[in-house]
């Protein structure tokens, strides 16, 4: 599409202007929000959120944690790990420990009910991963997930997707 613009008043050339679907960033986010809705509504069903998964996750292969470093690995705020904790601790899937030297101090650790659900959470999200990537070969597979984390490389992204 060309389209005149002008800028400060003054005429500026006809230029061309992209559609939206010439954008592989558009693709990207299009299937994200597609694949990220899936397993959203799947952890639904089980009462957890996306961002709660990613905490229990986390605390999996953990003995247990101080709340910031679960804000620092997942790229959290401290307030909003601390309400997703509060949600996890009225779901008695984990547990919050007080310091015996430091009162400040918080263990955050999964209970045997938030270590039981968290096998049962990776596969539903290696159900949703097979029924939008299933279909596809190995090597394309192989070749977004290399450009993907190329660019996460390329651009130092470090915040965890959890929403």
């Amino acid at each position: 599409m060309i389209v005149s613009v002008e800028t400060n008043g003054s005429a500026v050339k006809n230029q061309s202007i992209a559609p939206l679907e010439s954008h592989l960033g558009y693709w990207l986010r299009f299937v994200s929000n597609h694949v990220s809705h899936a397993f959203s509504q799947k952890l639904e069903g089980r009462g957890v959120t996306v961002a709660e998964w990613v905490i229990l996750r986390e605390l999996f292969d953990l003995d247990a944690a101080p709340p910031s470093d679960l804000a620092g690995r997942i790229g959290m705020t401290r307030g909003a790990i601390t309400k997703r904790i509060d949600s996890l601790v009225a779901k008695s899937l984990v547990t919050r420990t007080p310091g015996k030297d430091d009162r400040r101090y918080q263990a955050i650790a999964l209970t045997a009910a938030g270590r039981a659900i968290v096998p049962k959470l990776a596969a539903l999200a290696d159900r949703n991963d097979a029924e939008f990537f299933g279909h596809l070969k190995p090597a394309e597979r192989t070749a977004i997930e290399n450009a993907m984390k190329n660019i996460v490389s390329r651009h130092a992204l470090q915040t965890i997707p959890v929403e």
